[in-house]
């Protein structure tokens, strides 16, 4: 089997040829190797982990998008005010460890004794559960206004390195896995899980078995938190978003069938509308879906930060119809196909062809961006940025252009993509149950 082959088989990654090939160079210099058949040929089971060190790169900070820990939050102290003696919690993948360290402290900063929740963390890297696992982080782990956390929970080591708290440290269990193919858990274990960033590097029926798995660890009343950009993905397969602002929680679609309300219905959190929560009907599978051509998840972004997907998601609702949208697509389908098939410089010539004919296409503009990310993401960037120019509220776009914002060290830039993607997203809602 082909080394692209085999690291898509142990990651579960929709790798792009020229992200394996950066990675086969790396090490093969690092090894001192120049004859590459020769090392393809001898590739051992600790060759093929180096290797996926290489092509997941985890980034993440303490407290990232932090709505989603004030659910988390309030949702075990319900769970514990109803009789509860454990809340169990999942985060993966995990990077290492500032998103269920985050949690952790959260938890603590809210009275809940430590006594009364335990985490589990896993990550397909090794280096990233060993970092996770020492508590160590730096400058680049503390973001945001409000640091007083660190104050709380770490203590300093000099050159701007912290340890997190001993006490939190063992409240979180940390051990390498992969979602898709390790033994986790048994059914329903957990009361939340978080699982962010990760479905954007995959294919369609990759993120529909992730998404089955996560459901059969999920309790029938947890809560689900996902990244912003995943939300779709989740609706199209058995979830519900739960109308708590910036959180991107959701929860089993199926019928609650308990005694009482769901707790995920009660909670004292603001919410995005005074009702119910939304229960948009699912979307039929995206036509539009090109495999991402990046690492995996986070933000590379990360896990618990950012992107490089298989099929980027599409909102449930579709936008009303655009010129792009009306005009002939048989060309663009070539183009998604020769994307999904990993063949990006045939499909980035495919849009370009579209493009001569029908310039104001911004399904093309969007694909020619996604498969630009990964070796230009200026051009990337320029793609994606005509996209929404076409297409304002074209909600993958502005998705990845936050994506893009944030590798770039632009916070504020990603911040303001981010919301005015998540309003789109909440007037799809609203237009679906009107």
């Amino acid at each position: 089997m082909k080394t692209l082959a085999l690291l898509r088989q142990a990651t579960g990654l929709n790798l792009s040829r020229a992200t394996v090939e950066r990675a086969v160079r790396q090490r093969m210099e690092a090894l001192g190797v120049d004859d590459q058949q020769a090392y393809h040929a001898q590739l051992t089971q600790d060759e093929l982990a180096a290797l996926i060190e290489l092509v997941v790169v985890p980034e993440s900070w303490l407290f990232r998008d932090a709505q989603g820990f004030a659910v988390a939050t309030a949702f075990a102290k319900a769970r514990l005010a109803a009789g509860a003696r454990l809340v169990r919690m999942l985060s993966i993948p995990c990077a290492g460890g500032e998103e269920p360290y985050s949690l952790a402290m959260a938890l603590a900063d809210a009275g809940v004794a430590p006594t009364a929740f335990a985490i589990d963390a896993i990550d397909l890297s090794a280096a990233c559960i060993a970092r996770a696992e020492a508590g160590i982080f730096g400058r680049n782990a503390f973001r945001g206004k409000d640091l007083s956390f660190r104050d709380r929970h770490f203590a300093p080591l000099g050159d701007d390195q912290y340890v997190i708290d001993a006490g939190l440290r063992r409240r979180v269990r940390f051990r390498q896995g992969n979602l898709l193919t390790s033994e986790i858990a048994a059914p329903r274990t957990y009361d939340v899980i978080f699982c962010r960033n990760l479905l954007i590097y995959f294919d369609a029926a990759t993120t529909a078995a992730a998404i089955a798995r996560l459901a059969a660890l999920l309790a029938d009343d947890g809560v689900m938190l996902a990244g912003y950009a995943e939300v779709p993905s989740f609706t199209r397969n058995g979830f519900t978003p739960l109308p708590y602002r910036q959180a991107f929680a959701l929860r089993k679609a199926a019928a609650w069938e308990g005694a009482q309300a769901p707790l995920w219905d009660r909670l004292p959190l603001p919410r995005s509308d005074s009702g119910s929560a939304p229960t948009p009907t699912p979307a039929p599978a995206p036509k539009s879906a090109p495999a991402r051509h990046r690492p995996r998840g986070r933000a590379v972004p990360p896990v618990a930060a950012p992107l490089a997907p298989a099929p980027t998601p599409t909102p449930p609702t579709a936008p009303a119809p655009t010129i792009a949208a009306l005009a002939p697509t048989a060309d663009l389908a070539q183009a998604r196909q020769l994307a999904d098939q990993g063949r990006p410089t045939q499909a980035q010539a495919a849009c370009r062809a579209v493009l001569a004919q029908q310039p104001d296409n911004a399904e093309a503009w969007f694909l020619l961006g996604l498969l630009a990310e990964d070796a230009r993401p200026d051009e990337a960037e320029q793609h994606l940025r005509r996209c929404i120019y076409l297409q304002p509220d074209h909600y993958d776009a502005l998705c990845h252009l936050a994506l893009l914002a944030g590798q770039h060290g632009d916070t504020a830039g990603a911040a303001t993509l981010k919301a005015r993607a998540a309003r789109v997203w909440r007037r799809r809602q609203h237009t679906s149950k009107a």
